[in-house]
């Protein structure tokens, strides 16, 4: 399966063949049954004194129990509502300069000392093979600690039934105002993760995540043609009180174009704008190409941010250790030693961060016990670092990890996953319908659609969901079959202005695919609207004859 399936949720069919569920399928009331603190540390223990007695000099411990409960809906019908349940426990070690890892789902006392021998063995017969011993970045022991996802709704508490009515209701919103098709999904996440390593680290987590998409699909029955719009709400890491939307949270985007939200979201409101959207869609004018100014939304932008900025700077492309899902990077180490590669016009900062409130990434340790933070990847336009976990920071000259190791199981061993990644807003007050009156010709695109981008992270186009025509300052017709192209370099170069703060918000994905055997990430990428100048667009329609 392609890379860009895990992004491009534009077939929404496949979000229920891709969502983590491996494990078994339990009853609703199961979900609410979590396993004791002392019980973990015991079992983290066990595996920690099998490891070090068979000669591991370094060894950590994941005890996990992933939940996951997903609700499909088509039209005015459900058509399935799964929950499935997944522990284990994986042990990671170092011994004689080399990695080894073996998980297990027996979770007895044998069966977990067991795994943490095999770790062992594995790192013998892997270090035969290695050239150099892994240098793992110091990390301070924590002691026992917990951290969990702010929320005021467990999602696990809310009944199917209500969940099921709120995906109905929206259906029907978008059908009743011009939809001729409807599908909705309810993606709910809950990671109950144990960490435990010979540092004297004890870390007890419990992480909440959901998504809400859908797609809006209005047919002309007489011609055939067909038009589709995917809901515009993020992903987040928040409970269930994320789909209790509240008014005073809406805000408008540049000329009322596109009702957005912040950390509440309207989605039956969103539905019914998109059945609107997708019947206008037909009968929109069809883009003459050339070059515009582009006025880009963050619920755009931000897989534009993923593709150009979040996946070539992670280190394992840019060494060319990894290149599965995404190819390697165009930004090679000798662009950063130089301290001046321009990645982007001076008004471009982007941070990196595990921090951020309501992301898909925030947590308080990643999965080496590091603690998170936020740190630069490229400011006032200059590339000054990349995405680094303790085995790499040497390599940049880091003393410490960034804090972005993750895996996506207790089954998988832990690697470089990517952080959110995120655009500061501009400092200079600015709205939406502010930068629309500086455009003389441009276009302005809201939602995120199909990409592509070539195995360096370099040249790329990319679609979206809703095109309008800026003319003369103003926003005016729907337009169609927009896609613009650039390099990475010479789109980031062309950003001449950002919104404030006050427009910023976060999107992201539910299903970041990296790695062989390939595992699936969760990362938000926030951003302010921005505008790029000089770029060239393409009409994407196919001419038959």
């Amino acid at each position: 399966m392609e890379r860009r399936t895990f992004l491009n949720m534009s077939t929404l069919a496949f979000g229920s063949m891709l969502i983590p569920v491996a494990g078994r399928a339990i009853a609703a009331e199961e979900l609410l049954s979590p396993m004791a603190v002392a019980a973990k540390k015991a079992l983290a223990d066990t595996a920690l004194n099998a490891a070090t007695k068979a000669g591991a000099s370094y060894c950590d411990v994941r005890i996990g129990r992933y939940l996951n409960q997903f609700v499909t809906t088509r039209d005015l019908n459900v058509e399935n509502v799964v929950n499935t349940e997944s522990a284990g426990v994986g042990v990671r070690v170092i011994c004689n300069g080399a990695y080894g890892f073996a998980a297990t789902s027996d979770m007895t006392p044998d069966g977990i000392a067991n795994a943490a021998r095999q770790a062992v063995a594995i790192a013998k017969a892997n270090a035969k093979l290695q050239s150099e011993p892994v240098q793992l970045a110091p990390v301070k022991g924590v002691g026992e600690v917990s951290w969990a996802t702010p929320y005021k709704k467990d999602w696990r508490a809310v009944p199917i039934k209500d969940k099921a009515e709120l995906l109905i209701a929206a259906n029907k919103a978008g059908m009743d105002s011009g939809a001729n098709f409807m599908q909705s999904m309810l993606f709910q996440v809950n990671q109950q993760k144990y960490f435990a390593s010979t540092d004297g680290s004890y870390i007890d987590q419990d992480l909440h995540r959901l998504w809400a998409p859908f797609s809006a699909t209005a047919v002309d029955k007489a011609s055939g043609k067909f038009r589709s719009r995917q809901g515009l709400g993020a992903p987040v890491g928040m409970g269930y009180e994320y789909l209790d939307a509240r008014p005073e949270h809406k805000i408008k985007a540049a000329g009322g174009v596109a009702t957005l939200y912040t950390d509440s979201y309207d989605m039956i409101e969103d539905a019914r704008a998109a059945g609107r959207d997708a019947k206008r869609k037909l009968t929109a004018k069809s883009v003459t190409p050339g070059k515009y100014d582009l006025m880009l939304s963050p619920e755009h932008l931000f897989l534009t941010i993923h593709e150009s900025v979040g996946h070539p700077t992670e280190l394992d492309r840019v060494l060319g250790y990894e290149a599965n899902y995404a190819g390697t990077s165009f930004a090679t180490l000798d662009k950063w030693q130089s301290k001046k590669f321009k990645y982007g016009s001076p008004l471009v900062n982007i941070v990196a961060d595990k921090t951020t409130p309501g992301s898909l990434g925030a947590v308080a340790y990643d999965d080496e016990g590091v603690k998170c933070k936020q740190w630069d990847i490229i400011k006032d336009g200059v590339l000054v670092n990349y995405q680094a976990t303790r085995d790499q920071a040497h390599i940049i000259g880091e003393k410490e990890s960034h804090g972005c190791s993750y895996a996506d199981s207790w089954s998988n061993v832990q690697f470089q996953r990517m952080p959110n990644v995120s655009l500061k807003a501009g400092t200079r007050k600015m709205s939406p319908d502010d930068m629309v009156k500086g455009i003389k010709k441009g276009i302005y695109i809201v939602g995120d659609g199909s990409f592509s981008i070539d195995q360096q992270r370099y040249n790329f186009q990319f679609g979206g969901q809703l095109f309008y025509e800026i003319k003369d300052g103003k926003i005016g017709q729907m337009l169609e079959d927009v896609a613009y192209q650039a390099n990475t370099q010479e789109f980031w170069s062309a950003c001449a202005g950002i919104c404030d703060e006050k427009d910023w918000r976060m999107g992201g994905s539910f299903f970041d695919g990296k790695g062989q055997p390939p595992q699936i990430s969760i990362v938000s990428h926030g951003s302010s609207t921005a505008r790029f100048n000089g770029i060239n667009v393409i009409n994407t329609a196919r001419k038959i004859g």
